[in-house]
């Protein structure tokens, strides 16, 4: 999914210990045996709402089976695992690009917050 670059053996341990601690969920659509798609989910306590809620890290779809409703198909997903979790709050970090998609999906702009970020040196 990442256009065929690999992820570092180190980074992919770590993904392996969040999603196995329930942290990090991901949630993949296939069609015909292959993988169309990818939705990834991190699950974290809202210190203001004292619950948990979950924050949609990333959805993609290959370009090639877009528009048939695979990025519609694991939203629903995701509400669905988030509901069984018990989790009423998902969030979606986004850019310009797929605001359309997500209000077609019924995500909402949070107009009074903004996402701030600086980046550390390593």
């Amino acid at each position: 999914m990442r256009d065929g670059e690999p992820f570092p053996s180190e980074f992919v341990e770590r993904l392996r210990g969040a999603v196995t601690s329930g942290v990090l969920e991901i949630l993949v659509a296939s069609v015909a045996d292959r993988t169309v798609g990818v939705a990834v989910v991190a699950y974290r306590p809202s210190i203001s709402a004292a619950a948990d809620f979950a924050s949609v890290e990333e959805v993609h779809v290959l370009p090639g089976e877009r528009g048939k409703g695979v990025g519609r198909a694991l939203l629903e997903a995701v509400e669905r695992q988030c509901t069984a979790r018990g989790v009423s709050y998902i969030e979606a970090q986004t850019d310009d690009e797929a605001m359309a998609f997500y209000t077609a999906c019924g995500y909402e702009e949070e107009p009074d917050v903004r996402v701030m970020s600086r980046s550390a040196a390593l």
